[in-house]
């Protein structure tokens, strides 16, 4: 199994994830993420990897990756689509530098999922932008 990041570019937020993702899926299914480079580890990465999104410098959320696929950008440009699960898992939150395109991602160095909202009392009831600024300090 391999993982791939990705910086979520614009994204404020795994709630905004989210709303952009269920969006981009009801318009043109299935969902999934064009990327010029296709993996050549395909076969690694579907063996349970997941997409690890990076939003506002730290890596919050993943998507597990169901298929890569071949496709074209709007502009009919030849591309990769990474057809992703729409259930969108966060992450116990690690800052990341900011990088280019996707980068393979070993599953020893993969942040943990967050502990379900029950386990810890009151996190949703904190506003998302405190929520999004605890985990990038890594403090939820």
């Amino acid at each position: 199994m391999l993982h791939l990041t990705k910086l979520a570019v614009g994204v404020r937020d795994t709630d905004h994830l989210r709303q952009l993702q269920a969006a981009r899926g009801q318009d043109d299914p299935p969902l999934r993420h064009r990327t010029r480079a296709t993996p050549r580890r395909r076969a690694e990465v579907l063996d349970g990897g997941s997409m690890y999104w990076v939003i506002a410098g730290s890596m919050l959320a993943r998507q597990r990756i169901l298929d890569i696929v071949e496709d074209r950008h709007d502009d009919r440009t030849a591309c990769a689509g990474l057809v992703l699960d729409p259930e969108i898992v966060p992450l116990i939150g690690r800052p990341v530098r900011p990088f280019q395109g996707w980068r393979y991602l070993d599953p020893a160095a993969a942040p943990a999922d967050m502990p379900a909202m029950g386990a810890v009392a009151g996190i949703d009831s904190l506003p998302a932008a405190l929520r999004m600024e605890l985990r990038a300090l890594c403090l939820l």
